[in-house]
């Protein structure tokens, strides 16, 4: 078990405000990168064609822009995923959260697996950027999980990260334990799907959770303030949405 959260930043900066749901309009992106510098979380995970907007909101912040690779489901071939994400990081994204290629983890193709993976990784290091490898734990056996994590760790990912948010189930505990258990303490784990309360957060923090994909970033840190002692945060109208992330 990892040490207990005690101060305001031990959850803050443990979030991603998820700003992915294909339906939003600039209006709410603006609206949820306020919120996240209001907040002072980790990142917002913000859909590809808004990161340089993104970019220009948090500058001067703490916030980072993070943006996705292959999202949702893993498909594109590796050349799109580098395309993607040489894009992404011309309009200032610094961290990337990439899909694996599903059929390939399935299909035991590993081999292609980890080229696809590498690939990415090796381009955002060189950029001074960071990936977070998005299994979509839901359709995988432990065993894949396993595998997976072997790999990131292999070509040096930064983050494991259990889901997209799109898939039929998010973050479970067991998953994340097994995360945690594969890999080695420099590589974090990211918590996506079904962290929506502050009680959530800190119980799978406590099992080794380094970052969390939320859009319930307001309540969690309101409450977390409240159990603080701390003055509330002015809020952002319209910008706590409902997601399934």
């Amino acid at each position: 078990m990892q040490n207990s959260p005690s101060k305001y930043p031990d959850i803050a900066k443990t979030l991603d405000h998820s700003l992915l749901q294909p339906f939003l309009t600039d209006a709410e992106m603006i609206a949820g990168c306020e919120l996240a510098k209001r907040y002072d979380v980790a990142s917002v995970c913000i859909k590809p064609s808004f990161v340089a907007l993104a970019k220009s909101i948090l500058r001067g912040t703490t916030v980072a822009v993070g943006t996705t690779i292959g999202f949702p489901h893993g498909g594109h071939r590796t050349d799109v995923k580098v395309f993607e994400s040489e894009c992404a990081l011309n309009d200032g994204a610094t961290e990337l959260d990439m899909v694996v290629n599903l059929g390939d983890v399935l299909a035991g193709h590993f081999d292609r697996v980890q080229a696809d993976i590498a690939a990415v990784v090796n381009l955002a290091h060189n950029r001074g950027a960071i990936v977070k490898v998005i299994f979509e734990n839901c359709y995988l056996k432990p065993e894949h999980i396993q595998k997976l994590c072997q790999i990131c760790t292999d070509v040096g990912a930064d983050f494991v990260k259990t889901s997209t948010g799109y898939g039929t189930g998010g973050a479970t505990l067991e998953d994340l334990k097994l995360m945690r258990a594969s890999c080695p303490i420099n590589i974090g784990v990211k918590a996506a799907g079904g962290v929506r309360d502050l009680d959530k957060a800190i119980e799978v923090i406590g099992l080794g959770v380094t970052r969390i994909g939320a859009s319930a970033t307001a309540a969690i840190l309101d409450d977390w303030r409240s159990r603080l002692g701390l003055p509330p945060t002015e809020t952002v109208h319209g910008a706590a949405l409902n997601s399934t992330y």
